[in-house]
């Protein structure tokens, strides 16, 4: 096996792991920005998967091939309802921003485990039987040599959370709408004086990142997992929080990032068929994208700069 046929099989598989850390990351730069710490990203990417699954095993036969794309719609929507519950106690109520995120992720999974007991009297979910399609993006894939190895054998959905990362870089850097989202994040009081709404923008950032990460849970479930139980996503929405640090509360940034610990997530599962990482036992493959994610953190961790209100309640008129 030759290099090329080497990134034959690692660069799609990456891209597809990429995606929904890629979303995920993407709303917690939304939040973050806006100055409320999302630590309930895990908890956000639990209740996407579970609905996402249980959506797909519902209407497959109604709705067949576009299953798996309306229930990613619907469970955005199930994020963002969820993520509500979030800006609630950090924002009105001003509850400690960590400890309201590490009390989501524990009610969403154990919430969602009940669930899935009481309607399939079992500890996880049947599999599913409609899940995203593997695609050859026209044109692209015929590009010679790039082709074959960045457009072919991968996920529409992906490359969609490669598109979307630009699109929330243009609005948070060209609109106004981003322009309030980073001044809130950033001096909410100065905010508050030039007649930004400092909640309601703070709302905004929280309820987008619950519906990004509802999005990247239904995507992992979707096409990893193809049922749900208590370890879907184990990790993966600590794994975007990671991505978002390591990107520097930038979209881009956060996307090079995805895709960074998507590439080690997709050498601890076919690493194991590649020459160079045969020989290496498998628990080391499998541990490698954890090891990744401390490393890069510990090695950029003090030159990112988080917004500098984030995690501080804003209390209109306080100076």
């Amino acid at each position: 096996m030759d290099f090329y046929q080497v990134l034959l099989i690692i660069i799609p598989s990456m891209i597809a792991y990429a995606a929904p850390l890629i979303f995920t990351a993407l709303g917690g730069v939304f939040s973050e920005r806006s100055g409320v710490i999302n630590i309930g990203l895990e908890g956000l990417m639990v209740i996407g998967a579970f609905t996402g699954i249980v959506f797909n095993l519902t209407y497959a036969d109604v709705f067949g091939n576009w299953t798996p794309w309306i229930s990613v719609l619907v469970a955005m929507a199930a994020g963002m309802l969820f993520s509500l519950l979030l800006a609630v106690a950090t924002i009105t109520f001003r509850a400690d921003q960590t400890v309201s995120g590490v009390a989501l992720n524990l009610l969403a999974v154990g919430l969602t485990i009940f669930l899935v007991k009481k309607i399939y009297d079992k500890g996880q979910t049947d599999f599913i039987s409609e899940t995203f399609a593997r695609i050859d993006i026209p044109l692209l894939s015929d590009i010679p040599f790039i082709g074959p190895v960045f457009f072919s054998n991968s996920y529409y959905i992906a490359y969609i959370a490669i598109l979307v990362s630009f699109i929330v870089w243009y609005i948070l850097y060209k609109t106004p709408f981003g322009l309030r989202i980073r001044a809130v994040g950033e001096h909410p009081m100065a905010a508050d004086t030039m007649g930004v709404n400092v909640f309601k923008t703070r709302y905004a950032g929280v309820l987008i990142s619950g519906a990004f990460a509802g999005v990247g849970g239904a995507i992992h479930a979707t096409i990893f997992a193809n049922d749900f139980s208590h370890a879907t996503i184990n990790g993966q929405g600590f794994m975007a929080i990671a991505a978002m640090i390591f990107g520097k509360w930038h979209p881009v940034g956060a996307m090079g990032a995805a895709l960074f610990f998507g590439l080690a997530q997709s050498l601890s599962i076919v690493g194991s068929s590649l020459p160079l990482f045969k020989d290496i036992p498998s628990v080391y493959l499998l541990i490698a994208p954890y090891v990744l994610t401390i490393i890069a953190l510990t090695g950029f961790i003090g030159r990112a700069d988080a917004p500098k209100a984030a995690g501080q309640p804003y209390i209109k008129g306080e100076r």
